[in-house]
């Protein structure tokens, strides 16, 4: 067990540069990768999904009633600023309607459990960052069917129905299931826990190679404007988050975690979605293939940033309580 734990903690450290390596395999070189069947993307997502609901607690989801305006400031934020960010940008950059839906769809999905790890990393308020995932999770086969529709029924048709019974079995059941085992066989899980960044870094980077190897064509040939809005999209998301956080003088535990939450999207989910919601449109998966790439990169950057302000702040404690003196 103590070997997988090191090996477990080796993923989760190194989990950008993983995906990473793992993208580019698939993307050129797609034969890499294409045994692993597309079918297997919501399965994949649901051991993601699953994990997450092992290492909830009820205490995690008290922070609802505890902290209200914490948790509803992180949903507010999190599907009006994301949508209107996605569909604003897809407009500057005249992305074509199944790119844009792509592209719309990732904005109005909620935060993924890979927030709640940069969060961890970044030194932030986990338990915001859980509470505001969770929260969000649970809103979401209403909010992000709802959303989609308003900001695309002019463009695309959306299959409402579809989108919200696969989020109900592809986030809200294994997260259920997970927290149901956790509560009553607490002390299995906890040895379980040590080694589930590395189970969901191996399912993540499945869903990656999946879906890249299997759209490598249609990912080279979109050219760098995609690249360019969902990049954009991912890191004024972040910037938004943190501009919000610092302008109502939120702590910077806080401030980090609400940049993150908003930042960073269930982009495998809205990769699942973009299938069973856009059919016809293949490009549609483009953008949710892209973001589970990228924001996987972005979020450990980000972590090192935060990490080297907390650094500062610390430095700068210290150099006025000597001046004191």
């Amino acid at each position: 067990m103590n070997f997988l734990e090191k090996l477990s903690n080796f993923f989760g450290r190194f989990m950008a540069v993983i995906v990473l390596v793992i993208a580019a395999l698939a993307l050129f070189v797609p034969a890499s990768s294409l045994w692993i069947k597309t079918s297997w993307v919501n399965y994949l997502l649901m051991i993601v999904m699953f994990g997450m609901g092992l290492t909830l607690k009820i205490e995690d989801f008290k922070l609802v009633f505890t902290r209200p305006k914490d948790i509803l400031l992180g949903c507010l934020a999190q599907f009006t600023v994301m949508p209107l960010l996605a569909f604003a940008l897809s407009k500057i950059f005249n992305l074509d309607p199944a790119l844009m839906a792509g592209v719309v769809l990732v904005g109005t999905c909620p935060g993924g459990t890979s927030s709640n790890v940069i969060t961890y990393l970044s030194k932030g308020d986990v338990a915001l960052s859980v509470g505001m995932t969770s929260v969000n999770t649970l809103l979401a086969p209403i909010l992000t069917p709802a959303i989609t529709y308003l900001l695309l029924r002019t463009t695309v048709q959306v299959d409402i129905l579809a989108m919200f019974l696969s989020i109900v079995k592809v986030v809200i059941v294994p997260i259920a299931l997970g927290f149901i085992i956790n509560k009553f066989f607490g002390k299995f899980t906890q040895k379980i826990v040590k080694i589930l960044p590395m189970i969901s870094v191996i399912a993540i980077c499945m869903i990656v190679a999946t879906v890249v190897s299997h759209n490598a064509s249609k990912i080279l040939s979109t050219g760098a404007l995609v690249f360019v809005v969902v990049i954009l999209h991912n890191c004024l998301g972040y910037a938004c988050g943190f501009g919000l956080g610092k302008a109502l003088k939120l702590n910077p535990s806080k401030t980090k975690a609400l940049s993150v939450e908003i930042g960073m999207q269930n982009s495998g989910l809205a990769t699942s979605l973009a299938g069973t919601a856009f059919q016809g449109l293949a490009m549609a998966t483009v953008p949710g293939a892209i973001f589970s790439v990228w924001h996987n990169i972005s979020g450990a950057i980000l972590a090192n940033v935060y990490n080297r302000w907390d650094s500062k702040e610390a430095e700068t404690a210290e150099a006025s309580v000597e001046t004191k003196e």
